[in-house]
């Protein structure tokens, strides 16, 4: 039963509000709500048969709570650097593909299969995308299906087919891709294909079987842009503390490429900007944007036998088949040496 003492911080509580009775009775304003609530209760000439809330108690809500944060915390940790083990020996590649947009009028596909047969073709090459494999309009925007031959069904046909066809090291989700919200087919095309997925950046530490390291960062795009420098932005995260040997991006279908120095380490980096597929773009034609598309498949040739500070750990190549050829030299060149 409610006592004496909570029917008068109840009727204090109508005249004044909860807060000043829970002041003058010294208790949480909680209190008192649950006092009234005890009171209207007792008071009732029903009374409403008590039913099960369906949601966990307070103590099993903050429990699951801390799990999930840990789950979380684990994964976001982890993914800072994942490791990948290279199983090849000597000399590689990796050929960074540009964004695809594979269902676009105005995509080169025959040249982006071309390049896809030339990394499967060629002993130790793989390959890494830094996003926007499609088109991928939806809301608002998706309007824009009716402006090109590409139906959205085909469209996501076109994307399985070149993501299944050939050896992903890595694949970034662009602003595009990442649409698809957390139902995304890309990132279920990948989980069969063996390589690290995730939308906007993906971070690996490359180990190879001689103990060499070599990090790659590749990112859908860099932060910041610079109209006398295409690769403001990638070469800005290196001088802003990216230690790492490759840096990659896409999204404004532009190229550029720096060399760094880590003045501290010797370490050299590498940032690349990397140009689109989609070589006709109706929004570059609006704009009036320039065009400044140089290569959308550099390969970058990795030779674990040098050091962070030697040029030619890492050699690019900007034409993928130039780069088979060179890749193919170096490696005839290690067995050789064996």
């Amino acid at each position: 039963m409610t006592n004496q003492r909570h029917k008068e911080a109840v009727l204090l509580a109508k005249d004044y509000g909860v807060k000043y009775a829970a002041e003058v009775y010294d208790v949480h304003p909680r209190t008192v709500r649950k006092w009234r609530q005890k009171l209207n209760k007792e008071n009732s000439t029903f009374e409403v048969e008590d039913l099960p809330t369906g949601n966990l108690p307070i103590d099993k809500l903050i429990e699951d709570r801390i799990r999930r944060y840990n789950l979380k915390n684990d994964y976001m940790t982890q993914a800072e650097l994942i490791n990948v083990k290279i199983k090849v020996n000597g000399p590689i590649g990796i050929a960074h593909f540009g964004d695809p947009h594979v269902d676009d009028d105005g995509t080169n596909l025959e040249m982006l299969l071309e390049h896809s047969k030339i990394v499967n073709e060629t002993d130790g090459m793989f390959a890494g995308n830094v996003g926007d494999v499609q088109n991928n309009w939806i809301g608002r925007i998706a309007h824009l299906y009716s402006q090109q031959s590409t139906s959205a069904k085909d469209s996501w046909r076109l994307a399985e087919y070149f993501i299944s066809s050939v050896p992903w090291l890595y694949l970034v989700g662009g602003n595009h891709d990442a649409w698809s919200g957390s139902g995304d087919p890309l990132e279920w095309i990948m989980s069969h294909q063996g390589g690290v997925f995730n939308n906007w950046g993906v971070r690996l530490n490359l180990q190879f079987p001689n103990k060499k390291i070599v990090r790659i960062n590749s990112r859908h795009d860099f932060k910041g842009h610079s109209m006398w420098n295409t690769a403001h932005g990638v070469s800005k995260a290196v001088q802003m503390g990216h230690r790492d040997h490759i840096l990659t991006c896409g999204h404004t279908h532009v190229s550029g490429y720096q060399v760094l120095k880590d003045p501290a380490t010797g370490l050299i980096s590498h940032g690349l900007r990397i140009a689109s597929y989609k070589i006709h773009d109706r929004y570059a034609v609006e704009k009036g944007l320039p065009d400044q598309n140089i290569f959308m498949c550099p390969v970058t040739i990795i030779d674990p036998q040098y050091d962070d500070n030697d040029p030619r750990l890492v050699t690019t190549i900007f034409d993928p088949l130039e780069a088979a050829d060179y890749l193919t030299w170096k490696r005839k060149k290690y067995e050789k040496k064996k």
